[in-house]
């Protein structure tokens, strides 16, 4: 095993540091929340979570927190990953894959529209204003 110089480890602590700031809530004002049940695990709920972490660094989004969780209770629609966010309904997304995190971030959160083919769960329509 090679080797770390001084400076790869800076560039270590670097890249931790911002994996863990994307996961802290304070002063965020949108939540993505992806089950990470035993079921979720073994649909892929790992990768749909890397791939949220790539998308939310990519699109240098400050106000979002990526947080984990135990099972959504969608285990027919693994991997389940909630969005909370001003303005919008909060939804439970079903059957997300990396591809699908993707949307979710591109549509659900920088073009605040949701990505209908997989919403699972969102508020009955009497509750939802206009």
């Amino acid at each position: 095993m090679a080797k770390l110089t001084l400076d790869d480890l800076r560039k270590l602590r670097e890249e931790k540091r911002q994996a863990l700031e994307i996961r802290e809530t304070d002063n965020k004002t949108i939540q993505v929340i992806v089950g990470m049940g035993t079921s979720g695990i073994a649909a892929g709920a790992k990768r749909t979570l890397n791939q949220f972490m790539t998308c939310i660094e990519q699109y240098n989004l400050t106000s979002v927190s990526l947080r984990q969780t135990g099972s959504i209770g969608l285990d027919h629609a693994e991997p389940v990953v909630e969005v909370k966010m001003p303005g919008m309904p909060d939804i439970i997304y079903g059957r997300v894959d990396p591809e699908v995190a993707k949307l979710i971030v591109e549509r659900h959160i920088l073009g605040k529209e949701l990505v209908n083919d997989h919403v699972f769960d969102r508020p009955a329509p009497d509750i939802v204003e206009g």
